[in-house]
């Protein structure tokens, strides 16, 4: 099975930046497409970044596009979400997701349907202070 393992949130103020961290393990092929999610108090868990990790093709949901870049060290196993410019509205709690093969067909903001990733990690909180 894979395994996914975040580390990096913490509380900042508005303006501020922060680095997540996601260790994987597990079968290669199982971590070809690697994700961020999050979720905010009450709200359903939005996708927000993916990478395919065969051709490095990225997307990013709007409300973070120019200030999030998700990047892949593939000799360290390590997924980064670098996140700069926090604002108040981005507080929730930080998942990196998993799955073989769906960011290789997916389109667009289609690709962060939840449902369709396969394994999902604990989660880093990330909150920013107005």
């Amino acid at each position: 099975p894979v395994h996914l393992v975040e580390s990096g949130g913490g509380s900042v103020p508005a303006g501020g930046s922060l680095r997540l961290s996601c260790v994987h393990s597990g079968r290669k092929y199982h971590r070809t497409c690697l994700a961020w999610f999050r979720q905010s108090p009450g709200q359903k868990r939005d996708g927000i970044a993916s990478i395919n990790t065969d051709d490095g093709s990225i997307i990013y949901a709007a409300s973070v596009k120019g200030r999030f870049t998700i990047s892949q060290d593939n000799a360290e196993d390590t997924l980064y979400l670098q996140m700069n410019d926090l604002k108040p509205e981005d507080t929730a709690v930080y998942y990196c997701a998993a799955d073989p093969v769906y960011c290789t067909y997916c389109r667009g903001e289609a690709c962060f349907t939840e449902s369709k990733w396969n394994t999902r990690g604990q989660g880093t909180q990330v909150t920013v202070s107005s």
